[in-house]
């Protein structure tokens, strides 16, 4: 059967565009001049800062230092790493941090989402409490941390000891003896760098998955609901499908990011006791920058590209999905119905294999905590359940408020808990610290620890430095966004989804990929040691983000506004400047405010870089104030007070349109 369909009404022509173009638009695109002029600075970044280190480093992983030669050796520092054990346990390292971090985290994060998600009143309140570690800086979350753990200093063990958790911990085997040394026994070091992982992980979940709870439909509920469907079912048949896509992009990008984890582990343990909690980035560390073979320490970082590679092409697949839909048409054509129904299974069953090979001294422990965790959860609503089904609406409530409220108390108390105890400690004593007095409320309270820390030291200069580097970095990175995401976003040119797609490959790339090949880079310009170094490598975990980002909040920006100034005369350059750039203020401000924090929190390459005192940062220079075993604890939390308050502040004066720019950005980029 034939069907008449009317014929399209002819393409408008932009205003101010000739209604014939040249060979050369023809080719390259309308605007092509002008998106080469937009894209340049941020084009110009990317290929030098990103990609050409990543093809230097490939050819660096061939090569091998004979003292002050460097000689050309193939393939021999790949096959050297067949028999490397220090290489098979930093991988193995990696693999069991990443898997029990992103388990715990999706389960708390869900649960933890879920409550809010249900929450009538001080829902951005408490959603406020939870982000901070998210917030605070990694410095600051692995010294506060680290003096929790103290077996002398800290208050742990105290606590667990005078609550009588601590000595039942012993007698079911979850710790060997009591009072235990977390970081400092190989069986513990691994589960506490875990639970502080996933402690600083757990809002950045909470978060993701509450916003997605709030785009399920609630439609689907209520007919659910009028079926005859308990809370279980809705949320096995509602819930976790409507979340399945947040999930899998968070998941993933999680993995990504704690799989290359450096700086955390670094400051809590150095990869200690041992080689226990020493993952693979800081095996490349070692071979590149401590035994000064660069090529072995490259090789340490592309041979896991692969595996890298492979989430991040599953990543940029899944965050892309409404662009591509006939990849996902056709992934799902390849698969029947009962194949995907069987496929998480065989993956969490996978898994599970995995991990007990890998680590069979915590697999037991990790399931029987995660088991307390759901067992609690799945016998609240299962009581609630029970309850509704008889009618009893009153006592479902009374039972739901009260599980929803111990369990909120003790997420709020397992967050702010390490943030009070850092805060307290800055404003002890010395002799407060040292004799334990007044653990939990400083009697008196005293700024010592304030004047010591400027007194003698250089942290002045390590805030000024981090101020410097950190508004230098930002303003690049938010000038280059703003023009390469207008260009992506309106300008119509050859190459611009490739450019998008490689936008999004680039700003998923761990920096444990790029810290050496930068660090031979900028030896060999002169710029180590040199605050010049940090301001031009920051922009290569900012400015893909930044313009992603922008490229969403522009698309969501009306174009019919630009096509009326253009109409009465505008030029495209004056309409970005008059019309689009005020109108993106929010978007503007979230990726300031992202670039900002980022670039103020930074560790890997600022410890790579710098070494001289003059130059360092602040996370770089407080890490430089313990000489060995001699812990400042006093003037660690001073410390961190104080580089903690402008990031807090910062998120807090500007959560509204940090909200509002990541939500428009997320739909449209």
């Amino acid at each position: 059967m034939t069907v008449l369909r009317p014929r399209p009404a002819p393409a408008r022509p932009a205003p101010g565009a000739s209604s014939s173009l040249t060979k050369s638009q023809r080719l390259l695109g309308r605007d092509w001049r002008l998106a080469a002029l937009f894209i340049g600075p941020t084009l110009v970044l990317v290929a030098g800062l990103i990609l050409f280190p990543i093809v230097s480093s490939i050819f660096t992983s061939a090569t091998e230092r004979h003292g002050a030669e460097t000689v050309f050796v193939g393939l021999d520092n790949y096959t050297a790493l067949i028999d490397d054990t220090l290489f098979h346990t930093g991988v193995l390292n990696s693999f069991v941090f990443t898997a029990y971090a992103e388990i715990f985290k999706v389960t708390l994060g869900l649960i933890a989402a879920l409550m809010l998600h249900h929450m009538r009143r001080g829902r951005a309140i408490v959603a406020g409490v939870i982000l901070l570690p998210w917030v605070v800086p990694t410095v600051v979350t692995a010294f506060t941390w680290r003096s929790l753990f103290d077996p002398i200093f800290g208050s742990v063990n105290v606590l667990l000891t005078d609550s009588g958790i601590g000595p039942g911990l012993a007698a079911i085997g979850l710790v060997d003896k009591w009072p235990a040394e977390w970081l400092s026994d190989p069986n513990l070091a691994m589960p506490a760098v875990i639970l502080v992982n996933v402690w600083k992980g757990i809002p950045f979940f909470a978060v993701t998955f509450l916003a997605g709870l709030k785009a399920i439909d609630s439609g689907l509920y209520e007919a659910a609901m009028v079926d005859g469907a308990s809370p279980w079912q809705r949320f096995v048949h509602i819930t976790l499908p409507g979340l399945r896509h947040v999930m899998i992009v968070t998941v993933l990008l999680s993995s990504i990011w704690t799989f290359n984890n450096f700086d955390l582990i670094w400051l809590m343990t150095q990869g200690g006791p041992g080689d226990a909690t020493a993952p693979y980035v800081m095996v490349a560390y070692s071979k590149a920058i401590l035994q000064l073979q660069l090529g072995a320490g490259a090789a340490v970082t592309l041979v896991m590209l692969p595996i890298i590679g492979i989430l991040v092409v599953i990543l940029v697949r899944m965050m892309r999905r409404n662009d591509l839909p006939s990849a996902g048409d056709m992934g799902r054509r390849r698969l029947t119905p009962a194949q995907r129904r069987a496929m998480p299974w065989v993956i969490v069953v996978v898994s599970v294999l995995v991990l007990v090979w890998a680590s069979p001294q915590i697999v037991w422990k990790a399931a029987l905590v995660l088991g307390v965790f759901v067992l609690l959860a799945a016998a609240v609503g299962r009581v609630v359940s029970a309850f509704a089904a008889r009618g009893n609406r009153v006592a479902a409530r009374l039972v739901s408020g009260t599980g929803t409220g111990v369990a909120l108390v003790g997420l709020l108390g397992f967050v702010l808990a390490p943030l009070y105890w850092m805060t307290i400690t800055a404003f002890k004593s010395d002799d407060q610290i040292v004799a334990r007095t007044d653990d939990l409320w400083p009697t008196p309270w005293t700024t010592e620890q304030f004047t010591n820390l400027f007194t003698g030291r250089a942290f002045g200069t390590w805030y000024v430095n981090t101020i410097l580097v950190s508004v230098a970095s930002t303003v690049i990175a938010l000038v280059c966004a703003a023009l390469a995401g207008y260009a992506l976003a309106r300008l119509r040119f050859r190459g611009s989804e490739s450019f998008t797609v490689t936008i999004l490959l680039t700003y998923v790339m761990p920096g444990a990929l790029l810290f050496i090949p930068l660090y031979q880079m900028m030896s060999g310009i002169g710029l180590n040691d040199s605050l010049w170094s940090l301001v031009l490598a920051y922009p290569t975990f900012t400015l893909p983000f930044a313009t992603w980002l922008l490229v969403g909040y522009f698309k969501s920006i009306p174009a019919d506004l630009e096509e009326a100034a253009l109409v009465d005369g505008c030029t495209r350059f004056g309409a970005f400047i008059r019309i689009v750039l005020p109108l993106a203020k929010p978007g503007l401000l979230a990726v300031a405010l992202f670039t900002l924090t980022n670039a103020w929190n930074e560790f890997l390459f600022a410890f790579v870089f710098i070494t001289n005192d003059d130059y360092k940062t602040l996370p770089v220079g407080m890490q430089s104030m313990i000489f060995g075993d001699v812990v400042p604890q006093g003037q660690l939390a001073a410390a961190s007070l104080l580089i903690s308050i402008p990031v807090v502040l910062m998120y807090a004066l500007g959560q509204r349109f940090l909200t509002e720019g990541l939500t428009a950005g997320a739909v449209k980029g």
